[in-house]
């Protein structure tokens, strides 16, 4: 029995903290569709592959977040011919890593921000063909822009299945990570609703989470969240003028987060970040300089 799934006939997933989509191409190859966080990520799903007979003939990455491409150094040490694709901007990222956490903090990230979830190793990216039917790794398949939790992500459709990365995000996961992440809420939220308008889906993958047929309540649970997130920031708004750092405060004890380390704070202020710009953009929200501080209060 194989590590790998099977989600429709040449279709496969390697299940873990993150899914791997495995898309054979009908003569003895795969594309490799996210690598997950780590080499250990990364063996297994060479393990896989081998236990099928399938050699790699690509990776595709959805997007640059690190446990999406952390995989990527050992499979291009076993197979270095291979070519690494991903969207705009997020392909520069997968090249230089470092961005990632430069990003998250505004400057050279500390050492605190530098582990493997914020920082994966270097790979050398090319740009994804544009969203629509296109052919990749010798795989057909379909490129969806979903973005929102990145910059730019593409959601995979093939057939039947649709791999939405971390455009959609599983019941479990979505408890455990209650700040869900996102770089633009309002972009977020559009590429969920866009996705459940989606025909002839017959199983859906999140990036996180189990496989599922009911993608208009996967949808609908993401939404929720999302707009769970964005009543907490308005509701610690409301609670007073303040900054980014003082808004998180109250967002996390309003909804139950206890934050332990650096890496779960600059994580869940971009959050907190991206939801009060579409407050912004709403008119709910203001911001002003106050005492040498950029504060933001409630419009209205």
């Amino acid at each position: 029995m194989s590590s790998l799934s099977p989600l429709a006939p040449g279709v496969h997933f390697l299940p873990g903290a993150v899914n791997s989509l495995v898309l054979e191409d009908g003569r003895g190859g795969a594309l490799l569709v996210d690598t997950g966080l780590d080499d250990g990520h990364a063996r297994k799903l060479l393990r896989g592959l081998a236990e099928l007979g399938l050699t790699p003939t690509g990776i595709l990455n959805t997007h640059s977040h690190a446990d999406h491409h952390g995989g990527n150094a050992l499979l291009l040490k076993k197979f270095p011919e291979l070519k690494v694709f991903a969207p705009p901007l997020e392909n520069a990222i997968i090249t230089h890593p470092i961005l990632e956490p430069i990003g998250l903090f505004g400057a050279r990230p500390p050492k605190a921000l530098q582990s493997k979830f914020l920082l994966a190793p270097p790979s050398p990216a090319r740009l994804a063909p544009e969203p629509g039917l296109t052919r990749i790794g010798g795989v057909s398949l379909e490129l969806i822009e979903v973005a929102g939790h990145a910059s730019l992500m593409y959601a995979v459709r093939v057939g039947g299945v649709l791999y939405a990365a971390d455009a959609l995000f599983g019941p479990e996961a979505l408890a455990k990570h209650p700040l869900v992440f996102c770089q633009d809420s309002a972009l977020q939220k559009e590429a969920a609703a866009r996705l459940g308008e989606l025909e002839g889906v017959a199983v859906t993958l999140p990036g996180h989470g189990d496989p599922t047929g009911d993608l208009p309540g996967l949808v609908a649970a993401n939404l929720s969240a999302l707009e769970r997130v964005t009543d907490a920031v308005r509701a610690a708004v409301r609670a007073g003028e303040a900054g980014v750092d003082d808004l998180l405060a109250r967002v996390c004890d309003g909804l139950g987060v206890q934050m332990s380390n650096a890496g779960a704070v600059v994580l869940n202020r971009a959050v907190v970040s991206a939801h009060l710009t579409e407050l912004l953009e709403r008119g709910e929200v203001g911001l002003r300089v106050a005492g040498n501080r950029l504060v933001f209060f409630a419009e209205g």
